[in-house]
């Protein structure tokens, strides 16, 4: 199944969910809710207010980490569409809160400020509506580009939290006020049934589910190594690790009960392949938390949520001459790739960084490549030397555009190799992208 085929069922799936939500809006409308241009400005901004619920839930089921739909989709383009969607879902609601101010304030003939006030102290739920608007515009505001680079992970983590707890605040405002519910007792309990399915995917697979693994296979941290500056292999052991399920590129979100770090969690990806008691993390410190796990302490308990991602080698198809492309400490998930491929594959591996010292792994690298048959490039330098286009790309590898592709690394690397293999014919089934930003 291709992934343009997935993307539009997922698509028709969601479209046929908004269009019963606006339904239920229409099929409520009575002549009132046209009388006068306040009444057309009201009725408006149901319209938004139905439209932005819908689409947060949906961008909260999207990272819902249900396994089933991450595994067919890959955890990247989930979060990928969560954030097509929350921003959309906040101008609609936005424009609600706007609209349907100035819908109040012309039918009753007072002031803008007079009727919110009104409606926040008056109105059921109101109150706590307000709240929750305020809370997603404040997680809405920290994600964008400009604010979330000013600020460490951590902290835009738990401020993204508020997400939920927007959403969750506004809920009895919407089923106790809402012109479309209170006298509809089939759309009341759609929409109830709606917001129920989310909470209950949310709390079994993002809490209880991670719950059940962590104490059932007794994860704890065995040893860190030190892989050069900055750098840290964690090895965490545990009971029946192999029925996890993981293999390696992809990764978990990891949780270590220390002092200072067991109330965050981090995704890492795996940087060795899982044995049946162990598993493996390479992480530099980019971070507060990053920095931390170079202090952690053997026998530290780990809790996980996980495995995600389809960048894996069972992802890639058969006979296939493989090319791993990884820039600095990318090139992780890319090291625990290359254990997994059939005997007899064709491998290249491009690893470019700006500096010797930053060729983590190097070691490793050098003895896998050895015994499977793989060739391994070392790409170190400055950008202008080293372009990772096409005809750069062809000097390595001569059948480039006939080979199957996985890279990992920054931003920029990322998009200067997807044009190389757009620009070589190679298919979006054939070019496999992890987001390093999220998982390194």
């Amino acid at each position: 199944m291709s992934k343009r085929f997935k993307d539009d069922q997922i698509a028709l799936i969601t479209g046929i969910g908004l269009g019963l939500t606006l339904t239920i809006q229409i099929t409520t409308l009575t002549a009132s809710d046209f009388a006068d241009i306040y009444s057309q400005i009201t009725t408006a901004s149901r319209f938004f207010a139905l439209t932005g619920s819908y689409l947060a839930i949906i961008g909260l089921l999207l990272i819902a980490r249900i396994s089933w739909i991450e595994n067919v989709l890959g955890h990247d383009r989930l979060v990928t569409w969560h954030r097509k969607a929350m921003p959309y879902a906040l101008y609609f609601i936005t424009l609600h809160v706007l609209l349907v101010t100035l819908g109040y304030a012309g039918g009753d003939q007072v002031r803008i400020g007079t009727a919110l006030w009104t409606m926040i102290t008056t109105y059921p739920w109101m109150l706590p509506a307000t709240l929750g608007f305020v809370l997603l515009l404040v997680a809405g505001v920290s994600s964008y580009r400009i604010f979330r680079q000013s600020i460490s992970y951590e902290s835009w983590w738990v401020i993204h939290l508020y997400t939920y707890l927007g959403v969750a605040l506004s809920f009895m405002h919407q089923i106790l006020t809402g012109a479309m519910f209170i006298s509809h007792p089939l759309a009341k309990n759609y929409w109830i049934s709606l917001y129920s399915f989310v909470v209950v995917a949310i709390l079994y697979w993002r809490i209880l589910m991670p719950l059940a693994k962590s104490i059932r296979h007794k994860l704890m941290v065995d040893k860190v190594v030190n892989e050069g500056p900055g750098v840290v292999s964690i090895y965490i052991k545990g009971r029946d690790v192999k029925k996890l399920n993981a293999q390696g590129g992809q990764f978990f979100s990891w949780r270590f009960l220390s002092k200072d770090l067991w109330y965050q969690s981090h995704p890492y990806s795996l940087s060795a392949s899982p044995s049946d008691e162990s598993m493996r993390i390479t992480v530099k410190a980019l971070g507060d938390s990053s920095s931390e796990l170079t202090h952690l302490k053997s026998g530290t308990r780990v809790f996980i949520e996980g495995p995600y991602g389809v960048f894996k080698a069972s992802s890639a198809r058969r006979g296939r001459h493989i090319v791993l492309i990884g820039g600095g400490v990318g090139i992780t998930p890319l090291r625990a790739i290359m254990e997994e491929f059939p005997n007899n594959t064709q491998i290249d591996i491009l690893y470019r960084a700006s500096h010797e010292s930053e060729l983590v792994l190097r070691k490793e690298l050098d003895e896998l490549s050895d015994r499977i048959g793989a060739r391994v490039h070392y790409l170190v330098g400055s950008r202008q030397e080293h372009t990772m286009s096409y005809e750069y790309l062809k000097k390595f590898v001569p059948n480039f555009q006939d080979s199957e592709v996985f890279i990992c690394g920054p931003e920029g690397l990322v998009s200067a190799v997807k044009e190389a293999a757009k620009k070589a014919g190679i298919p979006k089934n054939r070019f496999h992208d992890e987001a390093f930003a999220f998982h390194g």
